[in-house]
């Protein structure tokens, strides 16, 4: 006789961590397969119920494999990558995670997914030159491919940074342009470095950023040239040497040169200067003007002029706007021109005065130490 009754079969039990597969102690954000994954999405490795032992993570991307960096926290239940919220564009991502349970037992787990690939990239083109020794008023300007709509988001993606430490601020120019410049002039010596973070960047919808460098250029001894148009003069200071008064020819009745500071942006040992190009139709055609240095944008020179008569320069202007130094035809070093020609650089600042035009805008060629610092850093997008 039975006095009792029984089930027949294993015993039920009730599911742990002990048990849990390793796509259930592991979680990865983004899961497993997911594509176009964009530049901000959260990345990390978490085990809630359960310790990371180990977290890899590849990025392949060109042909090339990076290694992401990232940190397991205190607890060992999250790992993040070193760079949260900016993954890397058009990458296949791959993950491999050591992870313990709670009984000690060691679980691995490889996830994989890949992130947007864009169609549209921009860059931005920047002055000075990397390496370059430059003048004490050297602003530093990108003008970018596309236009930038998240201007925050560029700017921050660039860092203009000094040794000896400076300040320095941003200002933007319009949707495809941004400057950065101290409070006041370069001190000589001092080395400039630009960082560019701009790869994947978002720059303006289905835009993205393509660079991603760090370059420096050197600031040079002081010059500062003062023009006066009145007098026909240009009185030239450097390193706190005795000046130099050198005679020039400025813009001539209705044509007169900008009032303001100025900074030399290129030069030309020789070059062509045709009237169509500034709106003076065909007013003058010159080959080969000698020891040519840019001021604006627009058109405005400092350089060598052999076709005005030697008792113009000092006396009276004549030119459509520039700024002329006697010169001789072909250029000659030992010329007004040819001196200050040689022993000027790029970011030198020359400033007219006295003259009967408008002061020169600060977006016209580098000419932004026309605006007050205040003004200067309205124009950021961060402050």
């Amino acid at each position: 006789m039975l006095a009792g009754c029984a089930t027949v079969g294993p015993p039920k039990t009730a599911l742990t961590d002990d048990a849990r597969p390793p796509a259930q102690l592991v979680h990865v954000v983004p899961h497993d397969g997911a594509r176009n994954v964009s530049a901000a999405e959260r990345f990390e490795v978490r085990a809630p119920r359960g310790r990371l032992e180990r977290v890899r993570v590849s990025a392949f991307r060109d042909g090339i494999q990076l290694t992401v960096p990232g940190r397991i926290s205190a607890d060992r239940h999250r790992w993040l990558p070193a760079d949260r919220g900016h993954l890397r564009l058009g990458a296949r991502y791959a993950v491999d995670v050591v992870a313990v349970d709670s009984s000690g037992r060691r679980t691995a787990r490889h996830s994989g997914f890949t992130t947007y690939v864009p169609q549209h990239r921009f860059i931005g083109y920047f002055t000075p030159e990397p390496q370059s020794v430059v003048g004490t008023g050297m602003i530093v300007s990108f003008g970018f491919s596309r236009p930038i709509t998240d201007r925050a988001a560029v700017e921050r993606a660039i860092r203009v940074t000094a040794q000896p430490p400076t300040e320095v601020a941003a200002h933007w120019f319009g949707p495809a342009r941004l400057d950065f410049r101290p409070r006041t002039y370069w001190k000589p010596g001092t080395v400039v470095t630009l960082d560019l973070k701009l790869r994947d960047v978002r720059g303006a919808e289905g835009v993205y950023g393509l660079q991603q460098k760090t370059v420096r250029f050197v600031v040079g001894r002081r010059q500062f040239s003062t023009v006066d148009a009145a007098t026909h003069t240009m009185r030239v200071v450097r390193d706190g040497k005795a000046p130099v008064t050198l005679p020039v020819t400025a813009g001539g009745p209705g044509n007169e040169t900008y009032n303001g500071k100025m900074v030399i942006s290129e030069k030309f040992d020789m070059t062509r200067m045709n009237g169509d190009t500034v709106g003076f139709g065909g007013e003058y055609d010159i080959s080969d003007v000698p020891h040519a240095m840019r001021l604006t944008a627009t058109g405005t020179f400092l350089h060598g002029n052999y076709w005005a008569p030697a008792d113009a320069f000092g006396a009276t202007n004549t030119s459509h706007g520039c700024i002329g130094l006697r010169d001789t035809q072909g250029g000659s070093l030992s010329s007004p021109a040819g001196w200050f020609f040689s022993g000027s650089l790029v970011g030198d600042v020359v400033e007219v005065v006295h003259s009967g035009d408008r002061q020169v805008a600060p977006d016209n060629g580098l000419s932004g130490w026309n605006m007050s610092w205040r003004d200067w850093r309205a124009g950021s997008a961060l402050d």
